[in-house]
C-alpha cells in the first residue's frame, strides 16, 4: 500500500474539505504517518474516515475531528503543549510539529514506553511521554499554553484548568447530550477561565470523566 498517496489523499477528501486548510496543519498532516499509530492489523485503514482503537480505552479520532480540535487549539511554534490521554501518540506526533514542546500525559507504563519507542523510530524529538493521572494533569511541569484532551469528556477537571498559563487554551470535545458532542477551547485570563464552541463532533469518549449520576429514590 502506497501510505504517502494515501495521506495525501486524506488530507485532501477529509481535513481541507472540512475548514481545516492552515498550511501549517496540513503539512503537519502530511509529515505524520497515520499508520504507525495503529495496530498492524488496522494498518490498511488507517488514512479511512473512521475512528481506530489502539488500545483498550484509546482511540485515533477521525482526521476531520482531529484537525478540527487541533485547528480550535491554536497553536504557536513557542507554545508548550500537554496532551491528556495520548494513547498511541498520534496526536502529539501531529502537534510536535506546530509547538515548541509536547507532553504526552499516560496513566499506564505499557502506552508510555510503546510512545517513547514510537517517537524515537520516527526522529520526533520535541515530544516525550510520561507516565501520570490524567486527571491531575501534570503540576510539577505547568504552566501549558495549550492543554489537548485525546477524548471526549462529560466533565473538566479543575486541575485541567488551573495549569493554563495566562492566555493558554484547553482544547476538548465535550459531551453535549446523547449522541452529540462539541469541540471547545477554554481559555485562560487572569484567574477567569472563559469557553468558545466550535464543531459538533462524536469522537471516542473516556468514561472516567463522565459526570456523577445522582441518586434517585
Amino acid at each position: 500500500m502506497n501510505y504517502d498517496k494515501a495521506r495525501e489523499i486524506m488530507v485532501d477528501t477529509q481535513v481541507r474539505p472540512n475548514d481545516v486548510s492552515d498550511p501549517e496543519i496540513v503539512s503537519a498532516f502530511l509529515k505524520t504517518p497515520r499508520e504507525a499509530f495503529v495496530p498492524t492489523s488496522r494498518k490498511s485503514v488507517a488514512y479511512s474516515e473512521l475512528e481506530i482503537e489502539t488500545s483498550e480505552g484509546r482511540a485515533l479520532w477521525t482526521p476531520r475531528d482531529t484537525g478540527k480540535l487541533v485547528k480550535l487549539a491554536g497553536i504557536k511554534p513557542s507554545d508548550i503543549v500537554l496532551v491528556i490521554g495520548a494513547g498511541s501518540g498520534y496526536e502529539v506526533a501531529l502537534i510536535s510539529r506546530l509547538a515548541e514542546t509536547v507532553i504526552a500525559l499516560e496513566e499506564d507504563d505499557a502506552r508510555v514506553d510503546a510512545m517513547s519507542e514510537r517517537f524515537t523510530a520516527l526522529g520526533i524529538d520535541q515530544a516525550v511521554a510520561v507516565k501520570g493521572d490524567l486527571a491531575a494533569g501534570l503540576p510539577d511541569q505547568a504552566p501549558f499554553d495549550v492543554i489537548y484532551v485525546c477524548g471526549m469528556v462529560e466533565t473538566v477537571p479543575e486541575a485541567w484548568t488551573s495549569q493554563l498559563a495566562e492566555g493558554g487554551r484547553l482544547a476538548v470535545v465535550m459531551l453535549e447530550r446523547e449522541g452529540l458532542g462539541r469541540g471547545k477551547v477554554y481559555t485562560r485570563a487572569g484567574d477567569a477561565v472563559s469557553a468558545r464552541e466550535g464543531f459538533d463532533a462524536f469522537p471516542p469518549k473516556f468514561s472516567a470523566f463522565d459526570r456523577k449520576k445522582a441518586f434517585v429514590f
